[in-house]
């Protein structure tokens, strides 16, 4: 029998706080190249945090968005073959500090109905009910529910866009014009 592998609809969180507003369109550009992308949520800036969950006033603005994938590869595969590459090519470096400055950050948040915990991949991710990745998920997907525990995410937030959080027009703009060519 013939045909493409089997397709499972997965979410990417993307997000720069260097050069945001050229390196979200490229890395969305990138992750076209090598899979399918069906969907892209607005783009929003929030602050940068610190591991305390304070904003970090020194730090620049992150932009974030959410991308919809019709995945062919599996979630490990997905991560390491094509999320982490187009990271490296965007000038992504990896250090101590996880919350420095990056030009992007590229992270599987759900991959169809899987769960898993290993050293290298998360799924559900841990950091999926952080407002700058529930709220554009939901505008992808208001009815989607955790694989872990069956619950609506949209019963996890009551709405609204949170203080410190604002659409950013341009950005979104650019995004939806690349997913529509």
């Amino acid at each position: 029998m013939s045909g493409s592998p089997p397709q499972v609809v997965a979410y990417v969180a993307a997000g720069s706080n260097i050069e945001p507003r050229r390196n979200l369109p490229a890395a969305l550009e990138a992750l076209r190249g090598r899979e399918e992308v069906s969907g892209v949520s607005t783009a929003y800036r929030s602050r940068a945090v610190g591991p305390d969950g304070q904003v970090q006033p020194d730090a620049p603005d992150f932009l974030n968005a959410v991308f919809e994938v019709r995945a062919a590869r599996g979630p490990v595969e997905l991560k390491h073959e094509v999320l982490r590459p187009i990271e490296a090519g965007l000038g992504r470096t990896r250090g101590p500090d996880k919350f420095a400055p990056r030009t992007i950050d590229l992270d599987l948040v759900l991959y169809g109905e899987a769960t898993m915990d290993t050293a290298g991949l998360r799924l559900p991710a841990p950091d999926l009910l952080s407002p700058f990745i529930l709220v554009p998920l939901l505008e992808l997907a208001p009815a989607l529910v955790l694989p872990n525990s069956r619950q609506p995410l949209c019963c996890l937030w009551p709405g609204g866009i949170p203080a410190g959080m604002a659409p950013d027009g341009e950005c979104t703009r650019v995004l939806k014009e690349i997913l529509n060519r």
